[in-house]
């Protein structure tokens, strides 16, 4: 197996681990996914992306000085602080059902999170 194999494939572990985190995570706090789906892909896969770069899903909608700070203070790890204590995403992946962008799903495919990964 190549290096680039390997990759790959702890990539694609850490996207279905951060899917479903996400799927369940919004099950649990009763809030829905954008509606626009391509919004929930894009944030999934910075979640996943962050957790093999850095060992955890560091938000991936915010700018940071030093991430590997960031992620051991963990105040913006996913679910950050504003989502567990206010039901406050600043990514738009967790809505809130009075939230102008919230769609009506809490569950994305790996076919639609598939087809945003290709345009990036």
């Amino acid at each position: 197996m190549t290096p680039e194999t390997n990759d790959k494939l702890s990539t694609q572990k850490s996207l279905m681990a951060m899917k479903q985190f996400s799927e369940q995570y919004a099950v649990r706090t009763g809030t829905y996914f954008c509606a626009d789906p391509s919004v929930t892909a894009v944030v999934i896969e910075g979640l996943a992306k962050h957790k093999d770069e850095l060992g955890a899903p560091l938000c991936p909608c915010r700018h940071y000085e030093d991430k590997e700070a960031e992620v051991k203070n963990t105040f913006w790890n996913c679910p950050c602080v504003p989502m567990r204590e206010r039901k406050e995403c600043h990514c738009m992946l967790f809505l809130t059902s009075d939230n102008d962008f919230a769609g009506d799903q809490q569950k994305i495919s790996l076919e639609e999170i598939e087809k945003v990964r290709s345009t990036l």
